[in-house]
This record gives C-alpha cells, sequence and structure tokens, in this order.
C-alpha cells in the first residue's frame, strides 16, 4: 500500500512563500499522476495542481502563476512551491496520487496558514 508524507507548512505572512513536499513509499512513484488539493474550513477538498507522467502540469486558475508544482521521481517526492501567498490560501494541503481515475494514495495534509 503507497503511503504519502506531506511536510512544509507552517505559518507565513500575506506575499511570503512556503515549499511543500510529499514523499511517497513504494517503487511505482513514477507512474502516478500526482496532485495537491487542498480544504479550507467549512469548505470542500479543492484541487490546487497535478503533475502527470510525462510532466504536463495542471493548475486550478486561483494559483496560476503564483504556484509551481514539480516532481523528482528519483527521491520520489513532490513538491509544490507557493509563492505570493494571499490569507486564502489557508488549508490544509494534501498530497494525491492517481493511476488515470483511481486514487491510489492520500497524505494526512500538512496545515498551511497565511496571516499578518
Amino acid at each position: 500500500q503507497v503511503q504519502l508524507v506531506e511536510s512544509g507548512g507552517g505559518l507565513v505572512t500575506p506575499g511570503g512563500s512556503l515549499r511543500l513536499s510529499c514523499v511517497a513509499s513504494g517503487n511505482r512513484f513514477s507512474i502516478y499522476t500526482m496532485a495537491w488539493y487542498r480544504q479550507a474550513p467549512g469548505k470542500e477538498r479543492e484541487f490546487v495542481a497535478n503533475i502527470g507522467d510525462i510532466r504536463r502540469k495542471n493548475y486550478a486558475d486561483s494559483v496560476q502563476g503564483r504556484f509551481t508544482i514539480s516532481r523528482d521521481n528519483a527521491k520520489k517526492t513532490l513538491y509544490l512551491e507557493m509563492n505570493s501567498l494571499k490569507p486564502e490560501d489557508t488549508a490544509v494541503y494534501y498530497c494525491n496520487a492517481k493511476i488515470g481515475a483511481n486514487n491510489i494514495a492520500w497524505g494526512q495534509g500538512t496545515q498551511v496558514t497565511v496571516s499578518s
């Protein structure tokens, strides 16, 4: 069973930056489509960004131009570089692995709080 472990969350002031990481177990990381989702208090979980097995990237409109998703298959690690953070980016950020439309695993989440 694949396990995903996120890290890198924290408290940052508006306009600041954070880099999230997600490390996967197992040996099939390179074939997964990896994604970041987030869930703010009282809201549904929403898509943030994903990256496919041939480096195709997609972003939610709300983060386009501010966030960058990347992956290192040798390290089995997914990243999310977040710049120009806004209070509305405050949420628990989750790492997700898929093959096609099938969810393989979710991480436990890492809290990101943007506040002055």
